[in-house]
């Protein structure tokens, strides 16, 4: 029998998995990673100013990540700078401002290393029940969000035409991942957040024939890259986090084998 904090890991780290696959499956579409990790990296932000300002975590990130978010997509309609030059600059620099802020705060023992690599095995019963309750709303929400989504990626003339509004699809969809990057914080990491939305979806898009199954497939190849991560990293004694996503690259260096040929799912 497995100890309580291995099993609530498992749970949590499923839980992530499952929520983050279905929305990387967007992410591969909308050809949005280096969006992803911009959001991801200004977490960081949200840890300094949740320490400060003795915050809510949870609450503080997903804050910090959707401002990040809308400055991103008000700077993106000015057209002043190229999109990857700014995706560059908000993605390093607030990483940057988080570390300093956590640097001044020398009266705080803060473990960056668990927030930029994830600490798993230290999940507790409040964060399990988070994970699960925020999956469960992002779930739903994408679900009720499905069609304009699909509509808006496919082509946002057509999804505005159909009265469908990409725009709110969009900014939806924004908060959805900012969500994500919150729950999912403390069970992978900062730094590997994104290697969870995108290498599932990657590796669904191989197996699927509609987007409807890509987004299914990415959820269970998550799922499952998150039990043979954790149990690669009690067998070898590697770190949790990473050793999820490098389970999660094993099976998408599977699905390139020429027995798995699928028929590359694409938004129609």
């Amino acid at each position: 029998m497995f100890d309580d904090f291995f099993v609530r890991a498992i749970l949590a780290a499923v839980g992530v998995a499952a929520t983050a696959g279905p929305l990387g499956a967007f992410v591969i579409w909308r050809r949005m990673a280096y969006f992803g990790d911009t959001m991801a990296h200004s977490a960081l932000l949200g840890v300094a100013i949740a320490f400060m300002f003795e915050l809510n975590l949870t609450l503080s990130v997903f804050a910090v990540t959707v401002v990040i978010s809308l400055l991103l997509l008000t700077l993106q309609r000015r057209q002043s700078l190229s999109a990857d030059a700014l995706l560059g600059i908000l993605s390093h620099a607030t990483l940057a401002i988080g570390l300093v802020m956590v640097a001044f705060m020398s009266w705080i023992r803060i473990d960056l290393m668990a927030y930029l690599f994830g600490d798993i095995l230290a999940v507790s019963r409040t964060d399990l029940a988070t994970v699960w309750i925020g999956g469960v709303v992002v779930l739903g929400c994408l679900a009720l969000l499905w069609r304009s989504l699909l509509a808006s990626t496919v082509s946002e003339e057509i999804a505005a035409a159909e009265g469908l509004s990409p725009e709110r699809a969009r900014l939806c969809f924004t908060l959805l991942m900012a969500l994500v990057i919150a729950i999912a914080m403390k069970i992978v990491g900062i730094l590997l957040i994104t290697a969870l939305l995108i290498i599932p979806a990657a590796a669904a898009r191989r197996l699927a024939a509609t987007p409807e199954q890509m987004a299914a497939l990415a959820g269970l190849i998550g799922a499952l890259a998150a039990v043979g991560g954790l149990f690669g990293s009690l067998e070898f004694d590697t770190p949790s986090g990473p050793s999820v996503v490098v389970a999660a690259l094993v099976l998408f260096l599977l699905t390139l084998l020429p027995l798995t040929r699928g028929l590359r799912a694409q938004p129609s």
